[in-house]
């Protein structure tokens, strides 16, 4: 075998091993999300599903009322993936659709609430409370989904 050619296999190992996971398949390989939503029944309970770099990809299934809270450190991302959510600002509310994505500053207060049951999907840096910095019954530690 040339030189060319181990270099070649050596590379083709590394991307067949990244795109198997390694071990993690969430690290690196494709990750549905319907499956995943399907996995779990509780409400406001944050599923990590993938991270990237010093984020974690994060879904939840809502319904009601979730607290009033900031996250003073980072932005919030959320992206709707069936149903409405209503986040609630002082300033006013944000209606979102299946589809749709809004960033809640950091430092903003906001209140996230669903009519019907609704998925979502969050984006934001790892270790980051889902109650920011409020402790309440509605606090979770996110779980491997």
């Amino acid at each position: 075998m040339t030189t060319r050619e181990s270099t070649h296999e050596s590379t083709h190992e590394t991307a067949h091993q990244a795109a198997h996971g390694n071990g993690r398949p969430e690290a690196h390989g494709v990750v549905n999300i319907a499956e995943k939503l399907a996995g779990f029944t509780e409400q406001w309970a944050p599923h990590r599903i993938a991270r990237v770099n010093d984020y974690e990809v994060k879904i939840a299934k809502v319904q009601g009322e979730f607290i009033w809270h900031t996250h003073e450190d980072t932005d919030e991302l959320f992206l709707v993936v069936s149903g409405t959510l209503t986040i609630r600002l002082r300033a006013g509310d944000v209606v979102l659709n299946p589809g749709e994505i809004y960033v809640v500053p950091r430092g903003v207060e906001h209140c996230p609430q669903a009519d019907g049951e609704t998925a979502i999907l969050m984006f934001e840096p790892a270790g980051t409370a889902n109650t920011g910095g409020e402790v309440s019954d509605r606090t979770r530690e996110p779980v491997d989904a």
